[in-house]
């Protein structure tokens, strides 16, 4: 099965196949609009007259595919460089039974490269833009294997969205009547964040970090939480603020927290909130 992904490069949008392989193949249409985007069929055949790039191509191809044609090559190979020397990717592939490159008709049409051969590409064409390429193409794979990583940065917005109310009701109210010294405000905020941790997660992050070493590597525990905890999340941070402000203890506002956290989640769950958000975000994702 293989899934139609978009990358940006330093402003220019190239879809690649994902094959759940490492036989991925990106769009040198795409690539090629970075340098002229109306004539991006003579700047890939421009790039194939060059003899350095026939070379490449069928030393891949000799390296990946039994059935590539040799003898076609070598004449390739003979009369590249020449002035009167034009190929066209069709043209390779049909002769040389070459698997490396293709034409792909449809709405996602294009002339569509291997990685490997698609980086040598982005090469000729600026190593700064290969350089972009190759950065968002690796993002783009980190994030299909790992599931965790899926829906990341509309993840980061939610934990994000009430964070700054939560810490300033901190700041101006719980630490001035602490009088605590400035190198140990820190342990402040860490102790109201993990107050909100136990009454939606039922754990510290310091818990989470225990029981999971490797995840934490790269990850924290609210990276691993469901959109739907970390809504809640949100609006648990705008009331504790709220409660902050009131001067209501923290074992009183943990009890109403954990309360308000078990209600909300049981709503959100049954409605399947979490499922609808990410049909209505997910993107350019295509399956074939």
């Amino acid at each position: 099965m293989t899934t139609t992904k978009k990358i940006n490069a330093n402003g220019t949008e190239i879809s690649v196949l994902l094959q759940g392989n490492e036989n991925d193949y990106i769009c040198l249409t795409d690539m090629a609009r970075y340098k002229d985007k109306q004539r991006t069929n003579y700047i890939i055949q421009n790039w194939m007259r060059a003899r350095n790039t026939i070379e490449y191509l069928g030393v891949w191809e000799q390296l990946h595919n039994p059935n590539f044609n040799s003898i076609e090559f070598d004449a390739f190979r003979n009369q590249s460089g020449l002035n009167s020397f034009s190929l066209t990717p069709k043209e390779w592939a049909d002769k040389t039974n070459a698997i490396g490159i293709y034409s792909k008709a449809g709405r996602y049409g294009g002339t569509y490269a291997h990685k490997d051969i698609a980086f040598n590409f982005g090469m000729w064409l600026s190593p700064t833009f290969q350089l972009y390429v190759v950065k968002e193409y690796q993002q783009l794979k980190e994030k299909q294997s790992n599931p965790l990583l899926h829906n990341w940065d509309v993840k980061r917005i939610l934990a994000k969205a009430n964070y700054t109310l939560h810490t300033d009701a901190i700041k101006n109210i719980i630490i001035p009547k602490l009088s605590v010294a400035k190198k140990k405000e820190g342990i402040i905020y860490a102790t109201e964040a993990d107050m909100l941790n136990l009454a939606l997660f039922g754990y510290t992050a310091k818990d989470w970090e225990e029981a999971n070493p490797d995840l934490a590597k790269k990850l924290n525990m609210r990276d691993t939480a469901s959109i739907n905890e970390l809504v809640v999340l949100s609006n648990m941070e705008s009331l504790n603020s709220e409660l902050i402000k009131q001067g209501i203890p923290r074992d009183v506002r943990y009890d109403v927290l954990h309360r308000m956290a078990e209600e909300q989640l049981k709503v959100l769950n049954k409605q399947n909130a979490e499922y609808r958000f990410k049909k209505l975000t997910s993107g350019t994702d295509i399956t074939e």
